[in-house]
């Protein structure tokens, strides 16, 4: 059998973990409760090739995928790699402008969405490149595969078989088998061109190097299908032979239970989802489970050791993006040492990083500067961005946009984007660092901080916080409040009390949205200086 050290293609993973674990549960969907096996994955994405195929689909096309988290989503994205073909991944959230963007600039030919989506595809279509529109049927794991065209014009193909066209080929470790477009705070999303060697580079990572996922573990993922987390959690499962379990989203207050009623044992979370969770009343059985390990990105530093001591269990920080993959991770021989200072680890064994001044040279250690990297499976560029690509691997780094340290050690210390770094008066101050202080309130669930121009001082300091339950902070408590803690400079000028915070599919606060707030960066705010809202 082939050995996964040998494995550089999808397809390939798919066709080792059916050999050898053709009867291990490989996906269970909580909502429906529906499950595969890896041989039913195998012959049920080989199916799909088949019907893709039938509808003139083949290699170096492309096709937008509209589906919530149902098995039809992975099904699809395997059939897609096993042709050669690109999947487009497609938020659920997304309307005419954002949808029609993604659709547009794809060039995606046929699209696989669900019938709730028929009529916003049909207002956008023109504009586009879309032949088809397309809604699956069933997909169960005896089933065959049923398709229904969303116009009445085609006759739907059912229970269609190994196609010759959808046969797997020679699979190229650099085909690109995802269009993937970024989940970005600013800016109209950019798709970044994934090939098979960046998703297996992903997965095998985590199969050899700590946290060594194996077929004894469960793991379970509660981000969008149209997200890279589940993609990759896929991935990892079809190279270890773990079970992957896929809520519908993620749900704070009954996560937990899932993980406990699924015997999970590894999961990966982000953004928000941490500090959500901790903010759940706590529960007799927080540490009836079996999870042995969990990895986080940006876990708040504050309340690092906070989360371990409720669950009982490791957490471990990890740096990645949808241009990169998995870049940097905490091991076991540094976590006790490290839990709450920031830090975010070593680069993997397929990663270097450096940081960079402003003039993009490396800087010595301990200086702040962008994190940049380079190695196997990154991205191979922006799909029809070249000035953008030039930009992001400019002199040989991919070029983060993240702030970061590097100590004598190796270790890397997130600091924050660059552009949350706001400058006031001369004075850098890290959006970071004030939302962290923030969240210390006991009045406060979640804030985020943005600049807003200045004509005296270049940038001033706004805050969005959300209270806590029926809390009721006032402004200028909440500025007395920092300033007890941090220096004057640091202190918001203004202040917006919002009942919720916009985020992005991956979790993380959507800034873009704060900054534009209707035109207005300054409406509906409190004024500290003036004592006035406006």
């Amino acid at each position: 059998m082939t050995a996964l050290a040998e494995i550089d293609d999808l397809s390939s993973l798919v066709s080792r973990a059916a050999a050898r674990w053709p009867d291990r549960t490989a996906w269970v969907f909580d909502e429906t409760g529906t499950s595969l096996t890896f041989d039913d994955v195998a012959r049920q994405s080989a199916r799909l090739a088949g019907a893709l195929a039938d509808y003139g689909i083949s290699a170096g096309d492309r096709v937008a995928v509209m589906l919530r988290n149902r098995p039809e989503f992975p099904l699809l994205w395997l059939a897609l790699a096993r042709i050669g073909a690109a999947i487009v991944p497609v938020n659920t959230n997304y309307r005419e402008v954002d949808g029609g963007h993604v659709l547009a600039h794809s060039g995606a030919r046929l699209a696989v969405v669900e019938p709730e989506f028929t009529d916003l595809l049909a207002r956008i279509r023109s504009a586009t490149a879309l032949e088809r529109v397309l809604t699956p049927d069933d997909v169960g794991p005896a089933a065959g595969v049923s398709w229904h065209e969303s116009t009445t014009e085609s006759t739907a193909t059912s229970g269609i078989g190994l196609a010759a066209r959808g046969d797997a080929g020679t699979a190229v470790p650099e085909q690109p088998v995802n269009i993937q477009y970024t989940s970005g705070t600013t800016g109209a999303p950019k798709g970044c061109v994934l090939p098979h060697r960046y998703w297996v580079t992903l997965a095998r990572g985590l199969v050899t190097d700590f946290p060594a996922i194996s077929d004894a573990d469960t793991l379970i993922t509660a981000q969008p299908f149209h997200y890279i987390d589940p993609q990759w959690n896929v991935a990892l499962g079809l190279a270890s032979g773990a079970t992957l379990v896929v809520l519908d989203r993620f749900h704070p207050s009954t996560f937990w239970q899932k993980v406990r009623e699924y015997d999970v044992t590894w999961f990966y979370c982000l953004g928000l989802m941490p500090t959500l969770l901790l903010r759940q009343p706590e529960h007799p059985d927080d540490r009836r489970h079996h999870v042995r390990a969990i990895h986080a990105s940006a876990i708040p530093r504050d309340v690092h050791a906070a989360l371990e001591q409720r669950w009982g269990v490791p957490w471990y920080e990890a740096f990645g993006m949808t241009e990169t993959g998995a870049d940097i991770r905490m091991s076991e021989a540094d976590h006790d040492a490290l839990v709450g200072s920031g830090c975010i680890g070593r680069p993997t064994r397929d990663r270097e990083a450096v940081i960079l001044g402003e003039g993009g040279l490396p800087l010595p250690r301990g200086e702040t500067g962008e994190l940049a990297l380079r190695g196997t499976g990154l991205m191979l560029r922006y799909h029809d961005d070249p000035n953008a690509t030039e930009r992001a691997f400019r002199g040989g780094w991919f070029h983060t946009g993240d702030l970061a340290t590097m100590d004598e050690h190796g270790l890397v210390y997130y600091v924050g984007r660059t552009k949350d770094m706001i400058r006031r008066s001369g004075e850098n101050v890290s959006a970071d660092e004030v939302e962290r202080t923030l969240q210390q309130h006991p009045d406060i669930s979640l804030a985020a901080v943005i600049a807003v121009p200045d004509e005296v001082r270049g940038e001033e300091i706004k805050a969005f916080v959300v209270p806590s339950g029926d809390a009721n902070p006032k402004p200028d408590e909440l500025a007395e409040f920092c300033s007890s803690k941090l220096a004057y400079f640091k202190v918001p000028r203004f202040w917006a009390i919002v009942d919720s915070l916009p985020t992005t599919p991956s979790e993380r606060v959507a800034k873009g949205q704060l900054r534009g707030n209707d035109g207005d960066a300054l409406a509906r705010t409190y004024d500290r200086v003036e004592q006035s809202w406006r």
